[in-house]
């Protein structure tokens, strides 16, 4: 392979320009996407929600499915947060809910690992004309959701465009080799997601890497788990000033997703 030896070879503005724009639209669309969800189904999640904290098993069930439904782990957890300040819940009930939540939240990455980049702009065409001339409400959110998959998609492909010049980057392709060390991996995935808020955006950045040939199989898994670590500081955050309880969920969330990468770091 033929790398190229300096970065003034390289066009940093764009790449730079390239990948924080294509995050952006991506990070837009997540939140979108979990706008036009909740619009389409959020008293029905509530009321799961409400109805399966029974036992954990169930509360886990339903812990998968909304979190599978809004996209975002921490969303869920922020919403059991508030539950058990509200005192419709308590730390028992919590436990199941996140820890299934981080099931659900393994949905965003499977999507994203799907080659529908091409349909981006199709999806937001669709959704973008279909929701400003639809006037009926239950339409409009269907809209919006394909509106917010079409700027997931295209998020991702500009940050696919973008990263293609650093597959001849020989300090990059070091970089990345560096980071094949499961420590230093979690490292980064954590510190990156930690900063973004979003372990989905971090998982959709190692599968673009992927896809370019720019990370290998090892160095993805050491950046995955840093990501469910990361993914923690939100519902961290999401507890300050809750009750003592709200508090405790949120360290379960972190002692669960921690644990969950001790335990298979040592098959990486």
């Amino acid at each position: 392979m033929e790398y190229i030896s300096s970065s003034v070879d390289l066009d940093w503005w764009q790449l730079i320009v390239s990948v924080g724009a294509g995050l952006a639209i991506f990070l837009y669309g997540l939140l979108l996407l979990t706008d036009g969800l909740k619009r389409a189904a959020g008293s029905t999640m509530k009321r799961i929600l409400g109805r399966m904290t029974s036992n954990r098993f169930k509360g886990a069930l339903a812990g998968a499915f909304i979190t599978s439904v809004i996209q975002s782990s921490s969303v869920t957890t922020v919403l059991v947060a508030g539950f058990i300040s509200a005192g419709l819940m308590g730390l028992t009930e919590s436990v199941g809910v996140i820890m299934g939540a981080n099931i659900g939240t393994t949905i965003t990455a499977q999507i994203v690992a799907f080659k529908v980049t091409k349909a981006a702009l199709v999806l937001i065409a669709i959704g973008g004309i279909g929701f400003v001339f639809s006037s009926v409400q239950k339409r409009k959110n269907i809209f919006l959701i394909s509106l917010a998959l079409g700027f997931i998609f295209f998020g991702m492909t500009l940050m696919s465009d973008g990263t293609a010049p650093l597959r001849t980057y020989a300090p990059f392709i070091d970089f990345m080799q560096w980071i094949e060390s499961p420590l230093l991996g979690i490292l980064a995935g954590a510190l990156f997601t930690a900063i973004v808020q979003s372990s989905s955006a971090t998982t959709a950045i190692v599968i673009v890497l992927a896809t370019q040939g720019l990370v290998t199989l090892e160095g993805g898994i050491a950046l995955a788990f840093g990501a469910n670590v990361g993914t923690c500081v939100t519902a961290f955050l999401a507890s300050l000033g809750k009750p003592v309880d709200a508090k405790r969920a949120a360290l379960v969330h972190v002692m669960f997703n921690v644990a969950g990468v001790l335990i298979w770091v040592g098959f990486y």
